[in-house]
Order: C-alpha cells, then sequence, then structure tokens
C-alpha cells in the first residue's frame, strides 16, 4: 500500500534533515532505508520509490543496495526481531541449540515471522559479543549468556507484553520499527542509558591497573631510536 500523504510529508521532513549530514547525497541511501523500514516494518516497493526519489536514484539501484544487507527486510517483520548468533564461539558454546529450540517453539525458521506478528527470528553472524556467548540480540539489544530455555522464556515475555530489559544498554527495549528508527540517526534518546560495560569487558582494564600498564603515550623510546638508526 502507497504511503499515505500524512506520512509521506513526514518522511520528507525526516529525510531532508538526514541528507544534509552527507556532502553527497546518495550517501544517505542506508539510513534512508533504515527510515522507510521504520514506516512499515520492512522496506516495501514503495519505501524503495521513496528513498529513489529523494535522492535522485533509480529504483534498480535502491532494490540493489536494499536486497545485499540482511537488516532490510523485503516482508513485514515482527515486533521484535530475534537474532541468535551462530557463528563459530556462540554456535560452540551453544547458540545452534538455542535457534533450533526457537524454532520449535515458535513453529518459524529462518527469516520468518510468527502469525501473530510479534517475533521474527534469524540467524546474526558475529555481533563481537563473544564474551558473553552464546548470544541473542533483540532488535539489536544483546541478551547475553543464553540457553534454549532462557531465549524460550524471553521470547514468551515479549509475546505476552510483560516488560524485558537487556543486560546492557537501554532500559526501555524498543521495537523493531523503533529500532529502524534509531538507525536512520533519529536517536531515542536513550543512548546513555544502562551500564556502558559488563564485568567481563573490564577484566583487561582490571589487570592492566593491578599490574601497573599504561597505555602508549607516544614519546619515543630506545627501540624506536634503534630501529631508526640500524643501517638499511
Amino acid at each position: 500500500m502507497p504511503f499515505s500523504q500524512e506520512a509521506r510529508t513526514r518522511l520528507e521532513a525526516d529525510a531532508a534533515e538526514i541528507v544534509t549530514r552527507y556532502p553527497r547525497s546518495r550517501s544517505a541511501l542506508l539510513p534512508l532505508l533504515h527510515l522507510v523500514q521504520a514506516e512499515e516494518g520492512y522496506v516495501s516497493a514503495d519505501g524503495v520509490a521513496f528513498c529513489a526519489a529523494q535522492l535522485g536514484l533509480t529504483e534498480a539501484e535502491v532494490t540493489a543496495v536494499a536486497t545485499f544487507y540482511t537488516m532490510y527486510k523485503r516482508h513485514p517483520a515482527g515486533e521484535y526481531h530475534v537474532g541468535v548468533c551462530t557463528n563459530t564461539l556462540c554456535a560452540v558454546m551453544g547458540g545452534d541449540a538455542i535457534f533450533d529450540s526457537l524454532t520449535g517453539h515458535l513453529g518459524v525458521g529462518h527469516n520468518e515471522t510468527t502469525p501473530d506478528g510479534a517475533i521474527s527470528l534469524e540467524h546474526i553472524e558475529c555481533n563481537a559479543a563473544c564474551i558473553y556467548a552464546p548470544v541473542v540480540m533483540v532488535n539489536w539489544e544483546f541478551f547475553d549468556n543464553m540457553t534454549p530455555a532462557a531465549a524460550r522464556q524471553l521470547v514468551d515475555d515479549l509475546r505476552s507484553g510483560q516488560e524485558v530489559m537487556p543486560p546492557r544498554g537501554p532500559r526501555h527495549l524498543c521495537t523493531f520499527r523503533e529500532a529502524s528508527r534509531i538507525l536512520a540517526g533519529l536517536p531515542d534518546g536513550q543512548a546513555a542509558d544502562g551500564p556502558a560495560a559488563g564485568a567481563p569487558d573490564l577484566v583487561g582494564l582490571k589487570i592492566a591497573r593491578e599490574r601497573g600498564w599504561t597505555a602508549p603515550d607516544g614519546t619515543r623510546g630506545p627501540a624506536q631510536d634503534s630501529a631508526e638508526e640500524a643501517p638499511r
């Protein structure tokens, strides 16, 4: 269904703000795709046409980008996008078992959405949280050290409307559409909420302090002088 006039007016205003941030307008394509995804929960044909018109691109050019990146959905996604990391470490630690458990529990597979529109399920690649493996993400917020039972409870809580808070990050778990709007570059004011890091993230800092290690300050040392003086 085409965007309503009210939606188009609102989107055009947001798009104009986003485009001004880039020296070349076509560089705004990725955030604009997130913007239209925030409107409908996926990148529709009308969303593609909107982005093309705003940036002076062809619809083929926009479609090529939208179909390349997995974060852009080509059919309606659920209110909560549940991504299970099944890359090497998470898989070894139980990621595959978590995904299989959720598939059976929800009755959907990879890149599918439950009939009630609440949950989308997806295999995802490494999200750089290996010290918390296995990791599940909900609308790109981390849920750490998961188990099949904990993952099933998580999706049940989401479907029942219970308040769910990620262990790290904002205290309010946004919807998939809200997350897409944030990724478009229109923040919700929660960026500084929640703990900045968990205990495993700080282990290296703790060891460095205990041993008196400091970061290089850029000053010259004997090793640098020797390297420069060596014959070539």
